[in-house]
C-alpha cells in the first residue's frame, strides 16, 4: 500500500504540473496526445523502479537490527540506531569528538555546551512537575539554564527517545530508590515519557514520598520508593526537615521497604547520599554502636563516612548474594551548590550558567562520599553473582551545573509584594524542571540499551 501511494501521488503531482494548458487556445494533435500520455507512463514506471529500489535497500540496511527478547519486539531500527551512539536529527552534536557507532565511551566526562533547540518539556506539557522543582512557574526569571546539553569528550550522546525507552521496557518494572533525589529523576523521566504515553499513578504512601506510575500501552510499571539510608532507620523528622530527635540507622539491616519488592522489579536506580550527614545513632546488632553528631556524652562519636561505608556494604552484599537477575545502576552522589551558608542558615545560589572543568572543586563532604561510593562499588562488582550491577556517576557533570537549582524559587514567586532584601530559604540541591537532571536519562538510556 506504501509502494502504491508513494508511486501513484508523486507522478501526479507531476502531471497536474505538466498539464495546466489553456485548453481554449491550444489544439494537439491525436499523435501528440498519445506522444504526451507515453512519456507520463514512463516516468510513472521510472518513479515506481525508484520506490522499489529504496524500499528493498532501507529494508536490507536495517534488518540486522531488529532483534527481539522475551518481552517483546524492540522499537523500530532507525530509532533503535540513534540510540546506539549514532547520530541523532533530533539533538546538536559535536562533530569535532565523535565515535560513530561505538558504544565505548565515558559518558560521564565532558562538558556542559550550548543548546539551542531548549527544553523538551514545560511546565504546561507536563504535569507531574511538583511545586519546589516548578521554577518556571515560580516565577524563576531568568531561563538561560535550560539551554545547555551534556556533552561527553569522546563520543556522542543521543538525545533520550521516549519510544524507544518504553518499547524496551515492554511488560517489565523500573523503581528508584533512595531519597527526594531519586523522585527529582523520576519526575524529570516522567515529564519526558509523556511526550508518547502520560502514566496512570496508581499508588502513594500517606506523604507521597513513594508513588507507583502504570503505562498501561506498554504495560510498564514504574516506581519511586523513599529510602533516604537504604537500611532500616528510624527517623523523627517532618517533611520541612525540623528534626524531632536523632535518627536511628541500623547499619547492618536493609530497609525492608524496598527490599521486600526487590523480586518486582527488571530494572533499579539507587543511590545514598546526602541524609547520612544527619544527626543519628547508629546500630549494628540491635547495639547501639556510637552516633554522628548527636552530642551525647554516653555514646561515642562516629564520623558519617564508617555509617555511609557500612551501609552501602549491606546493600551490595544483598545484590550479590541474589539470585534472581536484575540490572541495578547505583548513582553516586549528587553535590550541592549552596553558597555563604548551608541551606538552613541563609545559604543561595544564584548564578545562571554552567561551570567549565576546573572552575569547581567539589567539597570536602562531598569528595569523603564520592570515594567511599566507588570503593564499595569496586568491592561489589569483583564478587558479583546474579545481579547486574553498574555506576551511574553523575557527581562531576552536576557538578558543573551551580544554575541548574530552585534556588529561592522552590516557593511561588518568593519575593512578591515582599522587601527585595529579605532572606528567604533556599534550595540548592534539587533540580529545576525542565533543568539539568533531564540529561541524566540520556546517559540512563545509553547504559540500559548498551548494557
Amino acid at each position: 500500500m506504501f509502494l502504491l501511494t508513494f508511486a501513484s501521488s508523486l507522478p501526479q503531482k507531476f502531471i497536474m504540473k505538466k498539464m495546466k494548458v489553456d485548453m481554449s487556445n491550444s489544439q494537439i494533435t491525436s499523435n501528440q496526445w498519445r506522444n504526451q500520455v507515453f512519456v507520463k507512463i514512463a516516468i510513472c514506471l521510472i518513479l515506481i523502479g525508484f520506490a522499489f529500489r529504496f524500499y528493498f535497500s532501507s529494508s536490507i540496511q536495517i534488518s540486522g537490527f531488529i532483534d527481539g527478547d522475551d518481552d517483546g519486539k524492540l522499537p523500530s531500527p532507525q530509532l533503535l540506531v540513534v540510540a546506539n551512539f549514532t547520530l541523532s536529527d533530533q539533538s546538536p552534536v559535536n562533530n569535532n569528538r565523535t565515535h560513530e557507532g561505538s558504544t565505548e565511551c565515558d559518558v560521564f566526562t565532558g562538558e556542559w555546551i550550548r543548546d539551542a533547540t531548549g527544553p523538551r518539556y514545560t511546565n504546561h506539557t507536563c504535569n507531574t512537575i511538583e511545586p519546589h522543582q516548578n521554577c518556571m512557574k515560580n516565577g524563576r526569571p531568568d531561563s538561560d539554564y535550560l539551554y545547555w546539553r551534556w556533552s561527553p569528550t569522546d563520543c556522542n550522546l543521543p538525545q533520550f527517545d521516549p519510544e524507544i525507552f518504553l518499547n524496551f521496557m515492554k511488560n517489565k518494572s523500573m523503581a528508584f530508590i533512595g531519597d527526594s533525589i531519586s523522585r527529582n529523576h523520576v519526575q524529570s523521566l516522567l515529564c519526558i515519557l509523556s511526550q508518547i504515553e502520560e502514566a496512570d499513578e496508581v499508588y502513594h504512601d500517606e506523604e507521597y514520598r513513594s508513588k507507583k506510575w502504570f503505562f498501561k500501552s506498554h504495560n510498564f510499571t514504574l516506581s519511586v520508593i523513599w529510602s533516604p539510608f537504604l537500611t532500616k532507620a528510624n527517623i523523627y523528622e517532618d517533611n520541612d526537615g525540623h528534626s524531632m530527635g536523632p535518627i536511628e540507622l541500623h547499619l547492618d539491616e536493609l530497609d525492608l521497604i524496598w527490599a521486600n519488592q526487590f523480586n518486582d522489579y527488571n530494572h533499579i536506580m539507587i543511590a545514598g547520599g546526602k541524609w547520612f550527614l544527619k544527626t543519628a545513632i547508629y546500630y549494628e546488632n540491635a547495639t547501639i554502636i556510637g552516633c554522628h553528631n548527636c552530642k551525647n556524652e554516653n555514646i561515642s562519636e562516629i564520623e558519617f563516612e564508617y555509617a555511609y561505608r557500612k551501609s552501602l556494604r549491606t546493600v551490595f552484599d544483598f545484590f550479590t548474594k541474589s539470585n534472581r537477575k536484575v540490572n541495578v545502576l547505583f548513582r553516586s552522589t549528587t553535590p550541592d551548590h549552596f553558597e555563604n551558608g548551608e541551606w538552613n542558615t541563609g545559604g543561595y545560589c544564584n548564578r545562571t550558567g554552567p561551570f567549565k572543568d576546573g572552575e569547581i572543586d567539589m567539597r570536602d563532604i562531598d569528595t569523603i562520599m564520592r570515594d567511599v561510593e566507588l570503593e564499595e562499588f569496586e568491592n561489589a562488582k569483583h564478587v558479583i553473582n546474579g545481579s547486574g550491577l553498574r555506576l551511574f556517576d553523575t557527581t562531576r557533570l552536576s557538578l558543573l551545573r551551580p544554575d541548574g537549582h530552585p534556588g529561592p524559587y522552590r516557593v511561588f514567586h518568593p519575593f512578591d509584594g515582599k522587601e527585595t532584601d529579605l532572606k528567604v530559604q533556599n534550595d540548592c540541591l534539587h533540580w529545576c524542571l525542565p533543568g539539568p537532571i533531564d540529561w541524566w536519562n540520556d546517559i540512563m538510556m545509553n547504559l540500559l540499551l548498551n548494557g
